[in-house]
C-alpha cells in the first residue's frame, strides 16, 4: 500500500518538465483501471457461481448433480441448477448468482473450488483463492475512486449540490478507454480522431496535438461522469439518493483511513525488517541512517491527507 500510494505522489511530484506538451495521468485508479476492476469482478462472480453449482447436491427426483455439464443438440453446454438447464454461455446469469454469492458472508464462500478460466495454456486447474477477500477490495477500489472524483467536482464547483451533482454528471458509463502515452481517452474519440487524420481534416502534427490537448481537457469532466456512473453501478441503481450518497462518504471515510493505516504498516515492515537491519551495526546507526518511521515525510503526508480528506466530506455533506 505504500509503494502503490507514494508510487502516484512519486510521479506527479517528479514529472518537471518545463513544456509538458505529453498529457498524463498518473493515478493508479483511473478510467481504464476501474473499467479492469469490473471486469475483474465479473470473472470472480461467474467463477463463483459456477463453483456453487458444482458442490450443490441436485435435488431428487432428478438424476443429475448440480453443477453436472450436459450436451443438448445444437445448443451446446449447459449447467444443472434449481431444477433448469442454464446455458454456459449466458454470462450475465452466472454473474448475477455469484453477486448474490459473494454478496453474502464469507462463511458461504469457504469449501468452494472455484477454477480460474483460461488463466494458463495448461490441463492443470487455476485456482482462485481468497475470493471473497478479492471481490470486496476490488469494490472498496471502485467506490473510493468513484467518491474520491465526485469530491473533486464538488470542490471545484463551490455552488454545486448533491442535486445538480447528479444532473450534470449523469450518463451511460464510458467502458472503453484508451492509453495514448499516458493520456487516456475515451475510445469512441480516438475513432474520431483517427477518423479525422485518415479523412485528411487533420494534417499536421501541430493539428493533432492541439486534438489531445483539447480532449485533455474534457478529461477531468469524463472522469468525473465515470465516477458517478461507477458509484451507480456499484450500489445497483440508476438514480443515487441523498441516504445512498452520505452512506457513500461515510464508506469513503472509512476507506481512507484504512489507506491511511496500511501506509503506515506497509513502511513499518522495512524497519521491523531484520535482514534490512542486519546491514547496520546497530540500531542507532540504522536510524541515523533511514531515519524513524514516525520521521517520514510522506506518512505524515498522507495522514494529513486524511484529516483533509474528512473534513472535506463533513463540508459536503450539508449540501
Amino acid at each position: 500500500m505504500y509503494a502503490l500510494t507514494r508510487n502516484a505522489w512519486k510521479f506527479r511530484s517528479r514529472d518537471k518538465r518545463k513544456k509538458k506538451v505529453q498529457n498524463i495521468e498518473f493515478d493508479s485508479l483511473a478510467p481504464d483501471t476501474i473499467e479492469e476492476i469490473f471486469n475483474a469482478r465479473r470473472l470472480l462472480e461467474r467463477w463463483t457461481a459456477k463453483a456453487s453449482l458444482r458442490k450443490k447436491p441436485a435435488p431428487s427426483p432428478f438424476p443429475l448433480p448440480y453443477g453436472e455439464r450436459i450436451k443438448v443438440r445444437g445448443k451446446g453446454n449447459f449447467l444443472y441448477y434449481q431444477g433448469e438447464l442454464i446455458n454456459e454461455k449466458d454470462e450475465e446469469e452466472a454473474s448475477q448468482l455469484g453477486c448474490e454469492i459473494l454478496s453474502g458472508t464469507e462463511d458461504e464462500i469457504n469449501g468452494l473450488e472455484v477454477i480460474g478460466e483460461k488463466m494458463e495454456k495448461s490441463k492443470r486447474k487455476v485456482v482462485i483463492l481468497k475470493v471473497y477477500k478479492a471481490y470486496h477490495a476490488y469494490g472498496d477500489m471502485l467506490h473510493y475512486y468513484a467518491i474520491k472524483n465526485l469530491l473533486a467536482y464538488i470542490k471545484a464547483n463551490p455552488k454545486a449540490t448533491f442535486s445538480s451533482m447528479c444532473n450534470a454528471l449523469n450518463g451511460r458509463r464510458e467502458q472503453e478507454w484508451v492509453n495514448l502515452g499516458g493520456q487516456l481517452i475515451p475510445k469512441k474519440d480516438v475513432v474520431q480522431l483517427r477518423s479525422d487524420i485518415g479523412w485528411g481534416r487533420l494534417t499536421t502534427w501541430k493539428e493533432i496535438h492541439h486534438r489531445y490537448d483539447t480532449l485533455w481537457n474534457k478529461y477531468t469532466l469524463e472522469k468525473q461522469k465515470h465516477a458517478l456512473a461507477t458509484l451507480c453501478e456499484l450500489l445497483g441503481t440508476d438514480n443515487l439518493t441523498k441516504k445512498q450518497w452520505e452512506a457513500a462518504l461515510n464508506k469513503a471515510v472509512d476507506i481512507q483511513k484504512f489507506i491511511c493505516d496500511e501506509v503506515y504498516i506497509s513502511r513499518k515492515k522495512d524497519f521491523d525488517n531484520p535482514f534490512r537491519a542486519s546491514t547496520y551495526r546497530n540500531a542507532a546507526e540504522m536510524t541515523a541512517a533511514m531515519g524513524t518511521i514516525e520521521e517520514n515525510s510522506f506518512l505524515k503526508q498522507v495522514q494529513k491527507e486524511t484529516k483533509e480528506f474528512e473534513k472535506l466530506v463533513e463540508e459536503i455533506r450539508e449540501k
